[in-house]
């Protein structure tokens, strides 16, 4: 079979949806699929073309994400017509992979994240303008007749299901990973109490609750340290958070960026405990990787972290600085919650994706 991959990131980009399809695509190359990844050249120096462990990836001379959403139909047209099925994903490659589609007479499938809705208006960092953006166009590609939607959770699905799409259209199938990778037995926690915040800078990650609730923390607890272990992009945020690190006592925080896989796994079970106070996820790869490498979370049990969040865990008891306060403290005296570990194994996904490719 002959996939199509529309996406707007890709690796040599990190983060968990990049992870989720890089491995995703390089499996389904192993069972014989020829497999082709049409993405954004977001970085200078990038190939235009690549052959990466069998998958062939295509860079459109795009660097932007929003740009991609406007122009990119007219670089996928001849992988297009070649393609047996186009895969595709919420946000932004969304609208140019269902136009694709359209012109190609080809079906297009697309991977669900998340499902905002009105949340959108109670994000911070964006006004109003972008708020509602940013809205209309998850609704319109809500509605564009994907001929499958993927829910990476039940709560996705649910919300998907709220917001229109038919039921018999929605397939859940869990993000994964390869457990193989990750040796929880390694995990030690520091003797200084550290609290580690991995991820993108996303405005629905609940880093503006770290930077309200950290420095109250350690007005009380003045020998504990916080790691930021975030990406450079967007410059605008970035810029933010490097202000507020700033402002704490030098020997109190640290930040670091573009980890190979190894040393970010080495700074995670060189962690107290990972803090996840999120308005939504829709899975959350930063919880279930921090779960398989034996590191506590504090969580703000929103949306899908409830059905990932398992073993040593904290539950914020509200979304606010005073919630994320109070989780804090029960970590510092070790007051855990804790269950049986929860585990979404990448075969299954594999397995489950190629099903669905066939229907």
């Amino acid at each position: 079979m002959k996939i199509l991959f529309i996406l707007e990131l890709y690796y040599p980009n990190i983060g968990g949806i990049e992870k989720l399809f890089k491995t995703l695509t390089e499996r389904l190359v192993e069972e014989g699929h020829d497999v082709t990844v049409i993405t954004t050249r977001f970085r200078k120096g990038l190939p235009a073309r690549e052959n990466m462990n069998g998958v062939h990836i295509k860079r459109l001379r795009i660097s932007s994400r929003f740009m991609f959403t406007f122009l990119g139909v007219f670089g996928m047209l001849k992988e297009a017509r070649q393609a047996d099925i186009i895969h595709t994903t919420s946000y932004n490659a969304a609208f140019p992979a269902r136009i694709a589609g359209w012109i190609t007479r080809r079906k297009v499938i697309i991977t669900f994240h998340e499902a905002w809705g009105k949340l959108w208006f109670k994000l911070p960092y964006t006004g109003i303008i972008s708020k509602t953006l940013f809205f209309v166009y998850e609704q319109m590609i809500l509605r564009l007749g994907f001929h499958r939607y993927i829910a990476v959770s039940d709560y996705t699905a649910k919300r998907l299901e709220q917001s229109g799409v038919r039921k018999d259209k929605i397939i859940r199938i869990y993000n994964g990973i390869e457990y193989s990778k990750y040796e929880p037995s390694r995990y030690h926690a520091p003797d200084e109490f550290t609290f580690t915040y991995f991820g993108r800078l996303g405005i629905s990650k609940g880093l503006d609750i770290i930077m309200e609730a950290v420095p109250e923390f350690l007005n009380s607890h003045p020998d504990i340290h916080l790691k930021l272990i975030v990406p450079k992009t967007p410059p605008s945020f970035l810029r933010r958070v490097l202000k507020f690190m700033d402002s704490l006592p030098k020997e109190r925080h640290t930040i670091l960026h573009n980890l190979e896989e190894q040393q970010l796994y080495d700074e995670l079970q060189n962690s107290s405990c990972v803090l996840i106070p999120s308005y939504s996820e829709g899975f959350c790869f930063a919880a279930a990787e921090s779960i398989a490498l034996g590191v506590p979370v504090i969580s703000s049990g929103e949306a899908a972290l409830k059905e990932v969040i398992s073993g040593k865990y904290i539950t914020m008891e509200s979304l606010s600085k005073e919630g994320l306060l109070q989780a804090m403290e029960l970590a510092f005296q070790g007051q855990w919650n804790e269950t049986g570990i929860k585990e979404f194994h990448f075969e299954e996904t594999v397995k489950n994706y190629i099903l669905l490719y066939t229907l």
